[in-house]
């Protein structure tokens, strides 16, 4: 069986749903020695991803000889019809892990949905972002022979919104990387300090800068919790969309002096990142997986995160739990975990069993299952 999958996330995106399919796709590149892959990218991709291949004789890849944007434009504003097949040659299987399909000619399709964001939570998205979802995502649904999701809680979404029937959606889910663990090395630490210069004890928030990850709603409870006292919140991440509450939000805050949004923190540096952290808080108002969830508990950080969506099934009972804009009750669960050694230790001892539950060895492991139906 040759398979086509989509690489153009785990090349172009450092985080988000580029994790999510290099952790899947370089796994599956262990599991499986048979099946021959192509994996295509468009011509303004980084190639330098495409080494962790080079061990594995069944992988290959392909580039388009256009850049991303000219493909979007090409296949789904004008409707060319100009089918993956002409770039990868025959396939009889082409996944894509983003959201959306290409034209194919013959190959069976199989879908990645991440989240339906874009619908259940739309103020967290610019209008264009929005519309131009609504438009393309139905569209790959209605084409896709089979449909992964990340989560339950979005295959969920999927049957309730779009009336898909339960059996064309798998729930693949996400996995830890072994290198998300307590580090004891204090020269690292101590490096990764020094490059974002933070504080002695900080909470932790981590995401892209958009309304969706409810970094406003973090910064208001920190400012009314007494933890303000003892901590400092440290909030890392690129900017998105929509950001500008937050930095508005930071710098009105009357602990201003005590608040840190250090940007974008380079991948190699998160697991150490994670483990500096006293607390790590994922209030978000909605999320496909959250894969940070599990990376902090795989490194011994306690989690406060938001009740909805995916996280309950994700986070167990492994963090303290609150509604997204429950400010009093973010507020009330950071001060619970910094001022009650207890509980924080107990947090991190579940939180390490309930991140030993998501491996990617078992979701490429699914992954490979549902590819096989199709033989």
């Amino acid at each position: 069986m040759k398979i086509g999958i989509d690489y153009t996330a785990a090349l172009k995106q450092s985080g988000g749903i580029g994790r999510y399919t290099r952790g899947l796709v370089t796994t599956l590149a262990q599991l499986d020695p048979h099946n021959p892959y192509i994996l295509l990218a468009p011509s303004d991709a980084p190639r330098s991803g495409l080494q962790t291949f080079q061990n594995c004789p069944n992988f290959n890849h392909k580039i388009y000889p256009l850049p991303e944007r000219w493909l979007t434009i090409a296949w789904h504003r004008f409707y060319l019809p100009v089918p993956v097949e002409w770039f990868a040659g025959q396939l009889d299987l082409f996944h894509s892990p983003n959201f959306i399909l290409p034209p194919t000619r013959q190959a069976k399709t199989l879908l990645t949905v991440h989240d339906l964001s874009f619908i259940r939570h739309p103020q967290g998205a610019v209008a264009s972002l929005r519309k131009w979802l609504n438009q393309v995502v139905p569209r790959s649904l209605a084409r896709a022979d089979h449909i992964l999701a990340d989560s339950e809680s979005t295959r969920q979404d999927l049957i309730e919104i779009f009336n898909l029937k339960p059996a064309d959606i798998t729930v693949v889910g996400a996995g830890v990387e072994e290198r998300f663990r307590p580090i004891t090395d204090p020269a690292t630490l101590a490096a990764v300090r020094r490059r974002y210069r933070l504080p002695d004890s900080f909470i932790l928030g981590l995401g892209t800068l958009e309304p969706r990850k409810n970094f406003t709603g973090l910064i208001a409870a920190f400012a009314q919790s007494p933890v303000r006292e003892t901590h400092h919140l440290v909030i890392a991440g690129g900017k998105g969309w929509l950001y500008d509450d937050i930095f508005a939000a930071a710098q009105t805050s009357p602990v201003a002096d005590r608040i840190h949004l250090v940007g974008f923190v380079a991948d190699e540096d998160l697991p150490a990142l994670y483990n500096l952290a006293d607390i790590f808080a994922y209030p978000s108002h909605y999320e496909g997986f959250g894969i940070p969830v599990i990376e902090a508990m795989a490194c011994g950080t306690a989690v406060v995160c938001a009740n909805n969506s995916c996280l309950p099934e994700v986070a167990g009972d492994a963090a303290l739990q609150v509604t997204a804009t429950d400010t009093p009750a973010l507020a009330e669960a950071l001060a619970r975990l910094a001022n009650n050694p207890e509980l924080r230790v107990q947090a991190i001892q579940e939180g390490f069993r309930q991140a030993r539950k998501f491996t990617w060895r078992a979701a490429a492991e699914r992954l490979l299952a549902v590819y096989q139906r199709f033989v």
